[in-house]
């Protein structure tokens, strides 16, 4: 079950607003902010946020007091007010496509900044005690399957992957006014930003995929963990930032394990308040335009980002506006966006591990405590030691490892869709633990030899069944007496079909039943030029048992396995943490 953290009647400093950096109340692009409001009518009330906000603005109630509300809020029969119950949730529309609006601000990196600097801030037990109350916990997966666990190397390591999300929750006035678009104040939240961190098992690199928010695709099953509401599976045409409104941050971890079959280890979810401060207090990041910039149209579209051609450190109301910006830079869309984005990631993970401009502890301190205030984590992150201990896993890995990309996508109208091939490519490079940089590729593992000497060729029993069914084409007929004529040739005079078998088997197999036979198993194996890992143990059959399966159909020998190409699709965009001389490229519509 989700908790509730002290600091939600705690008394708080209050979070930086957008007037106090000189915005307007109102920084919605234009670009059709009312209907959103309208298809989310049914707002949640009484959420995190809005008690962050409300206790960040004026007194609160002590850490005690807290506790015993939540407890209260907990039991059946409490007299909780309904702005404080569980939240409402709107009905989703499947495909229904929200307007833009200016919303991913510097939420995306908070997560990365976060734990990086709770790796270097240190703190006495108080005040770690404090942090920890800062934190705000929720379940980790909201489905019903879960993505199985990777295997362990054979240093008995496992990858590590975080999904990072960013909430265009409008449910506080900080929020409010970094959000803009003031009719849709308290709305349930979107995942509008979406990224899968993963480190290496070994430590050795990490590489991010984001997924573009107006993916389409299906949302699983999700029952929310306060009030049990179930909401069924989507279609297929569901925009994958509608997820984290049914039911939290857990269903969108479900989502992306559906369509990835990736297990995720953790979440990280910030919204808007908190994070311009963490920018400012880092200091500035360096990004680089190919032309001058101005990020404004005639209608008023546009970020407002103004910036000479070349590089630029920017920190504040221009981080804020570069990582909004969609007008001005080339394509004009969330996916120039998302690499602009990239683009910052990497110069502020560089600039922090470089520790430059942190060298004052109160700057430490301030930075730990607005991480702490921004995240909401699952369980499994829900303490200061924790992140401490995620912070030190990530500094292992240098710039120079870090790989930056999109999940391959084609165009479905104004949305888009994983690109067939391209995405599971991705995919699978991320599933296998396989560095997207190309470098320090996975190494073969060395096949066992077996303990028990294999027995002379014409000494070992082979029977041969046929496995060439399969859901497309019917067995071949006799070929369980064909291969076992193969096998006598090669001095196996033992060999027997056994006609009577009619089995499915989707790659050729030697089965063996006990480990005194698996050294004649791998002999057998061996000489029809099978990898040694083709011999399996098994309690169904009683002695060396050979199934040719459905793909080796005709031919006296076994296909070869066809090498994996284990490279990045060039559709992923991939970009070095280490490039230092990435450059946005500008429309020259927008250049002055």
């Amino acid at each position: 079950m989700r908790q509730n953290s002290v600091r939600k009647e705690g008394a708080r400093q209050r979070a930086p607003h957008a007037s106090d950096h000189g915005w307007d109340e109102d920084t919605d692009d234009g670009s059709g902010e009312g209907s959103r409001s309208g298809s989310r009518s049914n707002s949640r009330s009484g959420s995190r946020s809005s008690s962050r906000s409300s206790s960040r603005e004026g007194g609160g109630h002590s850490a005690k007091s807290s506790k015993s509300s939540k407890s209260s809020k907990s039991s059946k029969g409490g007299d909780e007010p309904p702005e404080n119950s569980a939240r409402h949730r709107r009905g989703t529309r499947g495909g229904a496509r929200p307007p833009r609006r200016k919303r991913r601000v510097l939420r995306w990196s908070a997560t990365i900044l976060s734990v990086l600097i709770l790796g270097t801030a240190g703190a006495g037990y108080l005040y770690y005690q404090h942090l920890n109350s800062n934190l705000e916990t929720d379940d980790l997966n909201l489905g019903e399957h879960r993505a199985p666990e990777p295997t362990p190397n054979a240093a008995g390591q496992t990858p590590l992957n975080i999904l990072l999300i960013g909430s265009d929750a409008r449910d506080s006035k900080a929020n409010q006014k970094l959000g803009g678009a003031k009719n849709t104040f308290g709305s349930p939240p979107l995942a509008d930003v979406q990224m899968l961190l993963h480190l290496s098992a070994d430590r050795s690199n990490m590489s991010v995929v984001s997924m573009p928010r107006d993916t389409l695709l299906q949302i699983p099953k999700c029952t929310d963990p306060d009030d049990g509401k179930v909401y069924p599976e989507t279609g297929p045409k569901y925009m994958t930032n509608e997820s984290l409104g049914r039911g939290g941050p857990g269903c969108t971890v479900a989502t992306w394990e559906k369509l990835t079959n990736i297990h995720i280890n953790h979440f990280m979810m910030v919204d808007f308040s908190g994070v311009v401060s963490m920018a400012d207090a880092i200091g500035g990041v360096p990004v680089c335009v190919d032309r001058n910039i101005h990020s404004r149209d005639s209608q008023g579209h546009g970020s407002g980002l103004k910036l000479k051609k070349g590089t630029t450190e920017v920190k504040g109301e221009q981080a804020l506006q570069w990582l909004r910006t969609r007008y001005g830079f080339e394509g004009g869309t969330d996916i120039s966006r998302a690499k602009a984005q990239h683009m910052y990631m990497n110069a502020l993970v560089r600039k922090l591990r470089e520790n430059t401009g942190l060298t004052s502890p109160n700057q430490l301190r301030k930075l730990a405590e607005e991480a702490t205030n921004a995240l909401k984590v699952d369980d499994g992150l829900g303490t200061i030691k924790k992140l401490y201990d995620l912070g030190n896993e990530l500094k292992k890995v240098p710039p120079s490892r870090t790989t930056m990309t999109t999940m391959p996508f084609d165009y479905a109208g104004a949305r888009v869709v994983p690109k067939p091939g391209d995405a599971e490519q991705l995919f699978r490079l991320v599933r296998d633990d396989i560095p997207l940089d190309g470098k320090g590729k996975k190494k073969k593992a060395k096949e066992k030899v077996s303990d028990d000497p294999a027995a002379a060729d014409g000494d070992i029993a082979v029977q041969v069944q046929n496995g060439t069914r399969s859901s497309a084409e019917p067995p071949v007929s006799g070929r369980a007496s064909v291969v076992a004529q193969l096998l006598a040739g090669k001095g196996f005079k033992k060999a027997t079909p056994d006609t009577a078998a009619a089995l499915s088997e989707e790659k050729t197999v030697v089965r063996y039943p006990s480990a005194d036979l698996e050294g004649d198993a791998q002999r057998v194996a061996k000489a029809l030029g099978l990898p040694l890992s083709a011999a399996k143990k098994s309690t169904d059959v009683s002695g060396v048992t050979l199934v040719v399966g459905a793909d080796w159909r005709e031919g006296d020998a076994p296909p070869k396995a066809k090498k994996k190409d284990d490279t990045t699709p060039d559709s992923a965009d991939a970009l070095s943490g280490s490039d230092k001389k990435a450059c946005m490229k500008v429309d020259p519509n927008f250049s002055w």
